[in-house]
């Protein structure tokens, strides 16, 4: 069996210039890791904070590497230069609020400026891509706050079983809780 490809893209200017270390797409694979039994590959990369060139990234990942599910990291708050969710819905089909909603909500029991972050989620093909912040500690927390949605998600839209490693992420599935 092949095994499920999920993208991981970390938007950053200065990491993508090797100014400093991928820890944020680091965290998201080392979390994946642990979270999911199923075999998985990283579609990884590194790229800067240009609309364009995400858009591109992430119409590749999803149409031509048959990604089930796309991360992102970085570029969501009000700067200029963030443009992350502006990609996100330019090449989704459909936009899911709830989890930029929850990821807000998760955020704000840590840090006031939560409510700066535009974080956000949509479906392109059978694709899931979903906006994470850039800092380690805030994509943990984010992306455990709606991890429990996401094999389910990419269920109703025609992915791949994803399975959760039960000892360390509970799922939701109808029927099973």
């Amino acid at each position: 069996m092949e095994e499920v490809k999920i993208g991981i893209i970390n938007v950053s200017d200065r990491a993508s210039r090797g100014e400093y270390a991928d820890l944020p797409g680091q965290e998201v694979k080392r979390l994946l890791n642990l979270w999911l039994a199923t075999a998985w590959e990283p579609v990884y990369a590194v790229i800067p904070d240009e609309q364009e060139l995400l858009e591109k990234e992430m119409i590749q990942l999803a149409d031509d590497k048959g990604c089930c599910l796309i991360v992102t990291t970085g570029g969501t708050g009000p700067a200029v230069r963030d443009v992350t969710p502006e990609a996100t819905i330019a090449i989704c089909e459909k936009l899911l609020p709830g989890f930029g909603e929850q990821m807000r909500q998760v955020s704000l029991q840590y840090v006031p400026t939560a409510i700066l972050s535009r974080q956000t989620a949509g479906i392109r093909g059978s694709t899931l891509i979903v906006n994470l912040p850039g800092k380690p500690k805030s994509i943990r927390e984010c992306l455990e706050a709606v991890f429990p949605a996401i094999p389910y998600c990419i269920d109703l839209i025609g992915g791949p079983y994803l399975e959760p490693n039960q000892n360390e992420m509970k799922v939701f599935r109808p029927g099973q809780w």
